[in-house]
């Protein structure tokens, strides 16, 4: 039976398990029958009591009818959520935005920080004839999460999982563009999916789409409203949270902002 609701209206759902993912990240699990089936890319609007609502990209439980957040402490809301407790509550509401589009054969992921949630969550769409690499970054050894699970859900398929630490402290010493930027000199991928900063996934899209594959990237951007009303999350025309998160490649190389600029807590644009 498919579980609709008001995606509108804020669900106040109770914190069952927290995980400590690296010093600075954490998996808030919780039990939600609509959030744990979301497709990839689609993200939630996350109330933390007394503090903000913030959007966060829908983690996947291995467990029946869960959902989870992975946090990064940061700033005030992102750590505020971080330091929420087993048997406390948020409210969530959602989900929002549109999803990747699931190609077939010889794929590439290419990740950073908690910008692996929903390529995580797209691992689980693939089948087992898909050829997959997933290029995960971090700036040292002890901010690596993920690999492990991502190798046990890609158990049935023909696959590798590279890391790329910025200091060398594990896996390959670099960026995971230098890594993927090698990988392409020699192999063509049916599709390459990206989430992170936007500067790395800029130049994501600018290899793939010079080798004349198709990409897609989930954005990441300022949002308050999540329904298309603040205006926080545009980028150029495009608002991030109605329009995507997911776009292709073609249709933010055409925006001036992408990769370039991006707007502060008081919708003023900044450059990266």
């Amino acid at each position: 039976m498919v579980v609709q609701r008001n995606s509108n209206r804020q669900t106040i759902c109770k914190i069952e398990k927290v995980t400590d993912e690296t010093p600075t990240v954490r998996t808030l699990t919780f039990s939600d029958d609509v959030l744990c089936d979301v497709l990839p890319g689609q993200f939630a609007m996350v109330w933390v009591p007394g503090v903000n609502e913030l959007p966060m990209s829908v983690m996947i439980s291995p467990e029946k009818g869960k959902a989870a957040f992975t946090i990064r402490k940061y700033g005030q809301s992102s750590t505020a959520l971080y330091n929420v407790k087993v048997g406390e509550s948020i409210g969530v509401r959602g989900p929002y935005g549109n999803s990747f589009t699931i190609k077939k054969g010889k794929l590439l992921l290419v990740g950073g920080g908690t910008g692996l949630v929903p390529l995580v969550r797209l691992l689980t769409f693939f089948t087992p004839t898909d050829d997959v690499t997933l290029i995960m970054g971090a700036k040292t050894k002890n901010e690596v999460f993920f690999e492990d699970y991502a190798n046990r859900l890609l158990d049935k398929n023909k696959h590798q999982v590279i890391v790329a630490t910025e200091d060398g402290t594990y896996g390959q010493k670099g960026l995971v563009t230098d890594i993927m930027d090698k990988l392409c000199q020699d192999t063509k991928f049916d599709a390459v999916y990206t989430c992170g900063p936007e500067l790395m996934m800029s130049k994501v899209i600018s290899i793939a789409t010079s080798k004349g594959m198709f990409v897609e990237a989930s954005l990441e951007r300022m949002m308050k409203c999540g329904v298309g009303i603040c205006g926080s999350c545009c980028v150029n025309d495009l608002l991030v949270c109605k329009d995507g998160t997911i776009f292709d490649g073609k249709t933010l190389l055409s925006k001036s902002e992408f990769g370039h600029t991006h707007r502060n807590k008081a919708g003023i644009l900044e450059a990266y």
